[in-house]
């Protein structure tokens, strides 16, 4: 995979710097998706012509609302094929937390992609894009496009070495009011049970009950199996989400990304951290003093 960042100061740099890429990527049979705005979708057909009926395109907004699933939809598109993507996030209006975990599963494409025929080409309006994205482009793209043509970042930091300021601080301790509920290998129905009870009562959508507690389930049922053998889920609510830590005395990371590249179709361990990404909001993680705390936010609306 070559993971490319496009920073353009206006829509004709846009053009000049992706259409050629474009043009080539069909000559040589790749698939071509593009996954921006409107706009900057009518400014290269204009500049395609005949060609653009070639490209697929996405909206941002449906392909990279979530960060984790950002990451499934890219492993889906590019496996087995070649293929360009050209995908430019809307970068604004995102939440501080947001727009860290969208930073830091772009820096993950590296790694879950490397085997992968795929060009993938982020282009960011340096006008108006918040001062990380800038920031952190040469860090999580190994090449660089600018109007000299293509050149090697020279601050490029792999995404298993990738860390903002909070990474390894402590997480906080939970709430005061937290409901806390203690579980071994025989008692995960009763736990799912209480979970779903507590989302409930919290007044949770349906279908996000089922996601939290299939989540909840997966981390405790990793725990049986890998850790302690026994663990315990604290639940509170706090600005509009439910958040579960799954606390396990017996755990550890091993898996510089824990959770966020798909495990092999035949690997037996691996699942429950991918799913849990793929359903919840955020995923935390820390390892302290042989206490493994996996801790999950979910919006308890949509």
């Amino acid at each position: 995979m070559k993971h490319v960042a496009v920073p353009y100061d206006s829509e004709e740099s846009f053009v000049t710097l992706t259409v050629p890429r474009v043009r080539s990527a069909l000559d040589e049979g790749r698939r071509v998706l593009v996954v921006t705005g409107a706009a900057k979708l009518g400014l290269l057909a204009a500049a395609l012509g005949p060609d653009a009926g070639r490209i697929d395109s996405r909206t941002p907004a449906a392909w990279y609302a979530h960060p984790y699933r950002m990451l499934a939809a890219y492993h889906d598109y590019t496996r087995g094929r070649p293929t360009l993507v050209i995908g430019e996030p809307a970068w604004t209006d995102r939440s501080e937390r947001d727009l860290r975990e969208l930073i830091r599963c772009d820096s993950v494409l590296n790694a879950a992609l490397h085997r992968a025929p795929a060009i993938v080409m982020c282009p960011y309006d340096v006008r108006r894009v918040p001062e990380p994205v800038v920031e952190y482009g040469p860090v999580i793209h190994p090449v660089l496009l600018g109007s000299d043509g293509e050149v090697t970042s020279t601050r490029f930091v792999h995404p298993q070495d990738l860390a903002f300021d909070d990474d390894h601080a402590p997480l906080p301790a939970p709430a005061p009011d937290a409901r806390i509920v203690r579980f071994t290998g025989r008692e995960l129905k009763r736990l799912r049970q209480s979970v779903g009870d507590y989302a409930r009562a919290a007044g949770m959508d349906h279908d996000l009950i089922t996601s939290l507690v299939i989540s909840v389930s997966e981390i405790a049922a990793n725990s049986v199996e890998h850790g302690a053998g026994h663990g315990t889920v604290a639940m509170w609510l706090r600005e509009g989400e439910l958040i579960c830590e799954i606390a396990d005395p017996g755990g550890a990371l091993d898996d510089p990304l824990p959770g966020y590249i798909p495990p092999e179709p035949e690997s037996p361990r691996g699942y429950g951290l991918w799913i849990s990404r793929q359903l919840c909001d955020l995923v935390d993680l820390r390892a302290e003093d042989g206490l493994l705390r996996v801790r999950l936010h979910l919006r308890t609306e949509r």
